[in-house]
């Protein structure tokens, strides 16, 4: 039976992509999810994995072809490779290999004892390394199959690493706190029983794999460098004099792409040039210092100081002020709070208005939900509200998608689903992607009055602050209100002042006379 490989969706606004490289040829033998080739994109690198097992039968898209979204780009006949891979790589097979197929099967056993190898699994796109947080077993525990064995902290999330079969964990690789890249191996399992369904193959990768008939290419940590960089890649550096030792690869394997030789040319003494911008720490006395407690700084937590300190330099960033009195969005969510619960099963709580406020103004001012791309403005027509969370580990971003079309109800079971994940560390890379717009509580804390910073590229967040009751003049008197102070921070390179303020006025309005949303005022 043929399966058609087409191409996979390549990301937001990204309809097309090059061949790069394939890594095998027609009539070799694959496995379910090994990498058949790769694309490129002018914004990432896309692995395609191999749907099923079987052999690689006609390879429509060649090398350097331009292929769009869903394009055809090989056929695979399934089920040949179980029967074909042995005749055809027997005779290929070195002495030095038998003793791996011996292995998963001792003599006088049930079938026992076949060796697994636990890899580090793909962390994300552009993420190329990890920490090893936690271990959740020790060497010589029983696990069972997808039971948790440990997890991974990167730069963006912490990503969880199951058992691929039941068995016993044999040895651990990388302990805790060390630094491990994208498919690098974590440890080896012996899984026991009869139910050996995976090929001899599995516990092979100590030392090399075939890539797609042009022999073997090392995956340790060696210091031979056999990997083969993307063709892009390659003319991009010889074109600049460029050698792959000046360039750091994020691809499969240390692979230099694209993006990589762009990054090298837009700071090439990076490398040579010692960390920048950091005074040196004053001395301090030794009796403070026995005192002192020196803790390294978790990926997320570098990631969110490189972020900020990044927007800060990047962005014209400016903030406006205004502020809201909440009387009528309280008064109308305190009458039809338990009535809402009731019917949708979650609370009515403030971020549902706020975001449907924002998503009423940035119609209005569409430049506050647009981003700058060198020298174009982007200009979305779909609002994906970024709404910033705050963990024991630090702030993320989760992403309620088409925020626009949502209900009141929508809104909130999102939220609440998201910032529950958030707390966790169960959110994934894809949930915290594709943002056009942010908006941050800073009132939840108690802040009565900041300046939030922009999340890129976006060109807009607003920041939410605490309600306090306050002195307010209405019609000639002095009356108490609860009262709200905005805050909107904006890349003042793509929205003007008046945009700004004219935004944050109907932010105002909305909430102010809620009645408005409904009539699209």
């Amino acid at each position: 039976m043929a399966t058609e490989i087409r191409v996979p969706t390549l990301g937001e606004s990204v309809t097309e992509a090059t061949v790069a490289t394939w890594f095998k040829k027609p009539g070799d033998s694959v496995q379910v999810d090994e990498m058949l080739c790769e694309l490129e994109t002018d914004k990432v690198t896309v692995e395609v994995p191999s749907p099923a097992a079987g052999t690689l039968g006609e390879i429509v898209a060649k090398e350097g072809e331009t292929v769009g979204v869903d394009a055809l780009l090989a056929t695979l006949n399934e089920g040949a490779a179980a029967k074909e891979a042995p005749k055809s790589e027997a005779k290929a097979e070195s002495k030095a290999d038998a003793p791996a197929k011996a292995d998963p099967a001792p003599k006088g056993g049930s079938g026992g004892g076949q060796t697994v190898d636990v890899m580090v699994p793909t962390l994300g796109e552009s993420v190329a390394e990890a920490t090893v947080a936690t271990w959740f077993k020790k060497a010589g525990d029983s696990v069972a199959q997808d039971e948790m064995l440990c997890e991974l902290e990167t730069d963006k999330v912490s990503v969880e690493v199951p058992a691929p079969a039941s068995g016993v964990l044999q040895e651990i690789l990388k302990n805790e706190g060390e630094t491990v890249e994208a498919g690098g191996k974590l440890a080896v399992m012996t899984r026991g029983g009869e139910g050996q369904a995976h090929s001899v193959e599995e516990g092979a990768h100590e030392t090399t794999q075939q890539d797609g008939g042009r022999g073997p290419v090392e995956t340790g940590s060696g210091s031979g460098r056999d990997v083969e960089d993307a063709p892009s890649a390659k003319k991009l550096m010889a074109e600049n004099n460029l050698s792959a030792s000046d360039v750091t690869g994020t691809g499969r394997d240390g692979r230099i792409m694209k993006e990589d030789v762009q990054k090298a040319l837009s700071s090439p003494k990076q490398a040579d040039a010692p960390a920048p911008a950091q005074a040196p720490r004053a001395p301090v006395a030794a009796e403070d210092a026995a005192r002192e407690e020196r803790v390294k700084m978790t990926r997320l937590r570098q990631t969110i100081a490189r972020r900020l300190k990044d927007a800060q330099n990047t962005a014209a960033m400016l903030t406006t002020y205004n502020e809201v009195d909440m009387t009528a969005t309280m008064e109308l969510r305190k009458e039809y709070k338990d009535l809402f619960e009731k019917k949708h099963g979650v609370k009515l709580g403030f971020m549902s208005f706020f975001t449907k406020a924002c998503c009423h103004a940035l119609k209005e001012v569409p430049e506050v939900n647009a981003e700058i791309d060198g020298t174009d403005v982007v200009y979305k027509n779909f609002v994906h509200m970024g709404v910033a969370v705050g963990t024991p580990n630090g702030l993320v971003v989760p992403v309620v998608r088409d925020a626009d079309q949502m209900s009141f109800a929508a809104i909130e079971k999102k939220i609440a689903e998201l910032g529950m994940r958030a707390r966790d560390g169960k959110l994934s890379m894809a949930e915290m992607q594709g943002g056009t717009f942010t908006i941050s509580n800073g009132g939840v804390y108690g802040s009565l009055m900041s300046s939030p910073i922009l999340n890129p590229p976006q060109s807009g967040i607003l920041g939410m602050h605490k309600i306090q009751e306050r002195p307010m003049v209405v019609n000639g008197e002095i009356v108490i209100r609860p009262m709200m102070y905005l805050a909107l921070s904006y890349d003042h390179r793509i929205v003007d002042g008046k945009g700004a303020v004219t935004f944050l006025v109907r932010v105002k309005e909305a909430l102010e006379d809620p009645r408005r949303l409904l009539m699209d005022l």
